[in-house]
């Protein structure tokens, strides 16, 4: 059942990235705006959540303001979290993503369109351009989401941060909102194709000030960060939570 599941889920990712990644594309080249595009990319995560079988369940919304910028700081436990977060965060958001991404075929163009920004991680130089882009974005008034340990747990465990998204934030001089994720590693566990279907929590957190920060401050507001996603996390994952 599991492997008849997972063949399921995946014939409809690739349905869906076809047909929705076009759709974004399109609505952007007649509205001009990436507003569009991002409903289409919150209802492609909506039905790659149903087809395997996922349901997230989100608290904290009232520690944010819909209607002001924030860097959205999650952490990574699998790629289930994107479906999570774009499916359940109910804001307008870009995500800063690995550059390779966007050189997959309708993928690619489809992030274009709905604004997300491209980070070379091997580059030091385009990964600043990157930086800059972002809080550029952020200061307009549009939402940023990174994850600042910078890639994947293969167990689930809160891993070290990256210090690039808390340099953004500070150059930026908006709020930064931790948020916990928990079971999405059982899901889709690194290295494995199969799914388990099962629960996503996602707890936001209240913002972190990032006003009159310099870039001497990143190191704590890191690990303030980092503290206040622990708080919503179960003690076998690296946090505080004894469930």
């Amino acid at each position: 059942m599991r492997t008849i599941r997972s063949m399921f889920f995946y014939v409809v990712l690739f349905i869906s990235t076809l047909f929705l990644g076009v759709s974004a594309v399109v609505v952007h080249r007649i509205t001009k705006s990436h507003e569009g595009p991002h409903k289409c990319a919150r209802l492609w995560s909506k039905v790659n959540l149903l087809a395997a079988g996922v349901q997230v369940h989100i608290t904290g919304l009232e520690n944010i303001d819909p209607r002001r910028a924030y860097i959205y700081a999650p952490n990574h436990q699998s790629w289930f979290d994107i479906f999570a977060l774009s499916a359940k965060l109910p804001v307008q958001f870009r995500w800063l993503a690995k550059e390779e991404l966007f050189k997959i075929p309708v993928l690619g163009a489809a992030m274009s369109a709905i604004g997300y920004i491209p980070i070379d991680r091997g580059d030091r130089r385009k990964a600043f351009s990157s930086m800059n882009q972002a809080a550029e974005k952020i200061q307009k008034g549009t939402s940023i989401v990174i994850f600042p340990e910078g890639t994947r747990s293969a167990t689930g465990v809160l891993q070290d941060f990256k210090k690039g998204g808390f340099i953004l934030a500070i150059k930026s001089q908006q709020p930064i909102v931790p948020v916990s994720i928990s079971g999405s590693h059982r899901i889709l566990q690194k290295g494995d194709w199969r799914l388990n279907p099962g629960v996503i929590l996602v707890a936001v957190g209240a913002p972190i000030e990032t006003r009159n920060l310099t870039t001497r401050d990143r190191d704590s507001l890191s690990d303030a960060v980092r503290e206040a996603i622990r708080e919503n996390l179960p003690l076998e994952e690296g946090g505080k939570m004894i469930t």
